[in-house]
């Protein structure tokens, strides 16, 4: 790996920091558990290691991506460790952890590859559209959509988002569930997915931007169907009240739309997979 062939006298270091996590690989949410429970976690060794390895490995001139990547993986376990610990207590932190680690690591990823550098963020509308047009913003939540705005300027920004008014889709009925093809029923009355419906704006590109009319600007529920989905409370929980030209710079609706077909891979394993990164 990385760090065993240019710092190996970090290698240590990254054991600790991974082995604190082996008794919690099959289940993240006993870690989660514990921590509430007992005062010691995994904090430490983690911050610690994402520490040396900023302060000690410096990128290569033919090799940039491996310091980092090295780098990357010591930030996620430090991320993926707060938002275990915060799981426990519900609401909406662990949501808040997700989305600003996505707004670090695109942000890394642009100094990475320089000022001139461009990216495409592919995202659910819940992470995509700015959060303050939405009631999320009710509950304290932020997104991605919302940060990338704050922390850049607004042209060097843009937000798309996706719209069906009814079709088949794959979800799951519930978190574990395996993949299936559900229906989507014809969209709620009034919603802006029946807005798009009745105005024929069928498998358009629906440009926001110098959009100005007191009625565009109207709050209207916009669905939102995630990994989890019950058609049969469709019109209850899956929808989320949106100010549409302030969620969005652009919106595609297409109108019906199809499941996709997962291809599925049976995976073939010669060797039994790496416990830590970089292959430690």
């Amino acid at each position: 790996g990385f760090l065993q062939q240019k710092y190996p006298e970090l290698v240590p270091a990254a054991r600790r920091a991974y082995k604190c996590f082996e008794p919690y690989t099959t289940s993240p949410e006993e870690y989660a558990r514990l921590t509430a429970l007992v005062p010691e976690s995994c904090e430490s060794e983690v911050v610690k290691l994402l520490a040396r390895i900023r302060q000690n490995v410096q990128p290569f001139p033919d090799d940039d991506e491996s310091a980092f990547s090295a780098e990357m993986n010591a930030l996620v376990a430090v991320n993926a460790e707060r938002y275990y610990r915060a799981m426990i207590h519900g609401g909406t932190k662990t949501w808040n952890i997700r989305d600003m680690h996505m707004m670090e690591t695109l942000d890394r990823l642009m100094q990475l590859h320089g000022p001139q550098a461009r990216g495409i963020v592919w995202a659910h509308n819940s992470h995509v559209g700015d959060a303050r047009a939405t009631d999320m913003a009710n509950e304290g939540m932020i997104n991605i959509g919302q940060l990338a705005r704050e922390q850049h300027r607004e042209d060097d920004v843009v937000l798309v988002g996706f719209s069906s008014h009814h079709g088949t889709v794959i979800a799951g009925s519930e978190w574990g569930a395996p993949m299936q093809t559900m229906d989507v029923p014809p969209a709620k009355e009034h919603s802006w997915e029946d807005i798009m419906h009745q105005g024929r704006l069928h498998d358009k590109l629906v440009i926001l931007n110098n959009v100005h009319s007191a009625e565009a600007f109207q709050e209207r529920d916009h669905r939102a169907i995630g990994v989890v989905y019950d058609p049969s409370r469709e019109g209850l929980e899956n929808y989320v009240p949106t100010v549409l030209p302030e969620r969005y710079d652009a919106l595609l609706h297409l109108d019906e739309t199809h499941a996709l077909h997962p291809l599925h891979v049976t995976p073939v394993r010669t060797a039994p997979p790496d416990t830590y990164p970089w292959g430690l």
